[in-house]
Formats: structure tokens, sequence, C-alpha cells
């Protein structure tokens, strides 16, 4: 009965102790912007400058700009937020792919990789803003070059880090897996791409940073829709305070879908954070 009493006491504690912790991390999360947040709201309070408005005026524009229609379908959230988000996702889901097939193929043969190391170094140098005169010139300002240049963008840190993750494999797991002759997609399963997955979300993350940039860029120089499109739009037209809340939406939208890839990357890298607490000592 006592160890049934202490084992209930044990998990109680355990709970609580979780329950703590997701509060103070969510804490964490949200007291930076809150405190940033008010302190715009009180440092322009009394604005009359037109190019600074009121926190408070853009707020109240904010709805309005872009939710209100006669139907949803009609706002602007959905002929220009959504187009955006869909055109980020293809290029970068292309990037992803391809950033990774190459950079297992890459790294897995030496010879390949010290042939085309010069070159991918170059293009790596390149800024990827730079790309968007230079595809507008061949593909034109369709939906397709805005795709190309994210996808462009986003494969130089994702195939990078890919080589640099599958060249910097455990030796001793290697030879492993040659013990257990794993070959071709085994192989490929159960060491390379687990190996390498920490090197590659971290390309992975610094591309999804990237395509949102290229994203907006791309709209802003050569696009008819999109939120970039949206937020130039607005500074031509002088309507200072839906320009600020665009720029609001766009940072909205990228925590938006950083949350999303730390909850899909925290799943994929389960095994990796189990490993360090393992090398820590547990703790």
């Amino acid at each position: 009965m006592s160890a049934t009493m202490s084992l209930k006491t044990v998990s109680k504690r355990s709970s609580r102790g979780r329950g703590r912790g997701l509060l103070r991390r969510i804490v964490m999360i949200v007291a930076l912007p809150l405190i940033l947040l008010s302190l715009w709201w009180i440092g322009s309070a009394n604005s009359t400058n037109f190019l600074n408005p009121p926190l408070s005026t853009i707020i109240g524009t904010f709805w309005e700009t872009w939710f209100t229609a006669d139907t949803f379908a009609d706002t602007r959230f959905m002929s220009d937020v959504i187009p955006s988000v869909g055109r980020i996702l293809a290029g970068y889901g292309v990037a992803l792919v391809l950033g990774i097939l190459l950079g297992v193929l890459i790294g897995s043969r030496r010879n390949l990789r010290a042939f085309l190391e010069p070159v991918l170094e170059f293009f790596r140098a390149i800024p990827p803003p730079v790309l968007v005169p230079i595809f507008m010139l061949f593909m034109g300002i369709g939906p397709e070059m805005r795709i190309t240049v994210i996808a462009i963008g986003c494969i130089w840190p994702i195939l990078l880090n890919t080589v640099e993750g599958v060249r910097g494999l455990d030796p001793v797991l290697k030879d492993t897996a040659s013990a257990y002759r794993l070959r071709g997609r085994r192989r490929l399963t159960h060491l390379v791409l687990p190996g390498a997955s920490p090197q590659i979300v971290t390309g992975a993350r610094q591309a999804l940073s990237i395509g949102i940039i290229l994203m907006v860029i791309s709209e802003m120089f050569a696009g008819r829709d999109g939120l970039g499109f949206s937020i130039v739009q607005f500074q031509r037209s002088f309507a200072i305070p839906e320009m600020w809340g665009g720029v609001i939406l766009l940072g909205l939208l990228g925590v938006i879908m950083s949350l999303v890839f730390r909850v899909i990357t925290d799943v994929i890298l389960k095994w990796y954070y189990g490993y360090l607490q393992s090398q820590r000592g547990g703790e």
C-alpha cells in the first residue's frame, strides 16, 4: 500500500514538474514579444508622424484589411497570403528533396565531392536576392519564376549541410553497418540519413529563413499578387497603417512556420536529443 502511495506521489510531482516546465517555456516565448509590443504601443501612442502611426491605428486596420470581405474567399488573406504560403512551400519542398538527394550522393563519393566543391562554394557565395532579376529575364514574372527563385536560393544550405553530415558520419557506425552487410536502401535509411539528420536539419532551418526572404523580394519586384506585392502596393499608395499591418502579418507567418518546423524536427531528432542526454549523464 505504501509503495503504491509513493508511486502516485512521484507521478504527481513529475506531472507538476512538467506542467511548470511547460508554463515557464510559454512565458519565455511570449515575454519578449509582449514587452516589445508594449514599448511600441506606448512609444507611438501620441505619434503624429505620417510614416510612424500609433500601433493602435495599425491594429485597428489590420482585421479589416486582411480578413474583411463579402466572403472569406474574397479576403486579401486568401488572395495574397495563401498564394505566398503555397509558393514558399513548393519552392522549399523542391529544395529540400533535391538538396538531400544530391547531398547524399556528393557526400558519399569523395572524388565527386572534390570535383564539385569549388563550384558549390562559388554558387553558395552568391547572395540569393541577386537571383530575382536574373530569373526575371529568362522566366518572366509568373509564379513559376518565384518558385524557382525560392528553390534555388534554399537548396544551397540544405545541400552543403547534407554533404558535411554524410561526410562526417561516425567511422564506427560505418564499420558496424558494413559488418551487418547493410547495402543500398537499408544503408541509406538506417545509417546515412539518421546519422546526417542533425546537419540536414541545420541546413533546412537556414533555408527556411532564406525562403521567406526570397518569397517577399520576388513578390515585391515581380509579382501581381502575394504578401510582398501587397506591402509594396500599400507603401506606394501611402496606406501606411495597412503597410505596417502587412509587415506584422509577415512576421507572424515567419513565427508560425518556424514553430511548425520546430515541432517536425523535434520528432525527427528525438533519438538525437536522447543520445545527447545520455552523453551528459541523463541530466
